[in-house]
Formats: C-alpha cells, sequence, structure tokens
C-alpha cells in the first residue's frame, strides 16, 4: 500500500536561512545606528577604589613601559 501525503504547510514562522536574510538585507538600509560619542575624559585624581591585583599591575605597567 502506497503512502501518500499531501506536502505540508509551511507555518508563517518557518522561513529558510536564505529567507530571513533576504529580509536582513532589505531592512538594513532602515536601521539608524547612532554614531558614538568619545567618552569623556577623567582626571585621575578623581579615580577613587580601584584595587588591581598586583600580578595584572605588573602587565600593564609592562605594556605601557613605566
Amino acid at each position: 500500500m502506497a503512502n501518500h501525503t499531501a506536502p505540508r504547510e509551511r507555518d508563517e514562522s518557518e522561513i529558510t536561512l536564505a529567507e530571513l536574510r533576504g529580509d536582513c538585507a532589505r531592512m538594513a538600509p532602515h536601521w539608524v545606528t547612532p554614531s558614538k560619542a568619545a567618552p569623556a575624559p577623567v582626571s585621575p585624581a578623581s579615580i577613587h577604589r580601584i584595587v588591581v591585583p598586583p600580578a595584572s599591575a605588573r602587565l600593564a605597567d609592562a605594556v605601557i613601559g613605566n
């Protein structure tokens, strides 16, 4: 006996990766990303209570070259 099955209807939420990528490509021009402002400089005198482990301090010191 042959098993005849009707093709299953695709649910609206089931899309392929290619369809998703196409949708994203079409929407990309509509997405606006705000420009990031540079962080304001902070004076060293205003930095308090920062604890750095000695090994990390030595590493940072060696990288900076002090």
